[in-house]
């Protein structure tokens, strides 16, 4: 399925924990590098989510019935809903011979890391504590009471997850917005040099900030 190329990047972390905004910097300084997978859920869009952009909003029925078929990598179930990463998402991106970034749950990193498929750099974002996470959150307005304690209470288990030694290739601590990108940015420029070196194509032209 998955042809040579560069690696996957699988970047992973409690909703809230400043991922999106990592991989907005990351998309922005190498535009001609990345790719990113649109994953496929059954939740509702939120206001000013694109269908085809943000995710592939599908029925319960389809996501059940495109499993049962075998079109995804992984799936996982967050918050009441389904998420997967289907097959296709990935080649799209790799067809274009860019690193194919998935940002996905902690099921699906388990999924993944016990497959020699995709062979992917594993990134975890730890957010500075608990108690700014739920502050993110509640800024954002989208939650109710209930769903804001679901999410916190999976990011428990996600932290617990993702900062076990041995389970990401690397753990990017986010207290604050510029070093988070830099350790970030800095693991990836490293990790794609060694790939060039290897004869793996990619490319790491960088657009800089006026």
């Amino acid at each position: 399925m998955v042809k040579q190329g560069p690696r996957p990047l699988v970047i992973c972390g409690p909703s809230g924990s400043g991922k999106s905004t990592l991989l907005k910097k990351l998309f922005k300084e190498f535009p001609d590098t990345f790719g990113f997978s649109v994953s496929h859920t059954t939740r509702k869009p939120r206001p000013g989510e694109e269908n085809g952009v943000h995710y592939h909003f599908v029925s319960v029925e389809e996501m059940q019935s495109a499993i049962e078929k075998g079109e995804f990598i992984e799936t996982a179930v967050f918050s009441g809903n389904m998420y997967g990463t289907s097959k296709k998402a990935v080649e799209n991106v790799q067809h274009q011979g860019k690193v194919c970034v998935l940002d996905i749950e902690i099921e699906g990193v388990k999924q993944i890391r016990n497959s020699d498929r995709l062979n992917p750099l594993l990134v975890f974002v730890n957010p500075p504590s608990i108690e700014e996470l739920e502050r993110r959150l509640r800024g954002r307005q989208t939650e109710t009471e209930e769903s804001l304690q679901k999410r916190l209470n999976t990011a428990r288990k996600e932290i617990e997850y993702g900062t076990e030694p041995g389970n990401f290739d690397v753990v990017v601590q986010n207290n604050h917005l510029k070093q988070a990108y830099e350790d970030l940015r800095n693991f990836i420029v490293r990790e794609l040099e060694t790939q060039q070196g290897q004869g793996i194509n990619v490319s790491l032209n960088r657009v800089f900030d006026e």
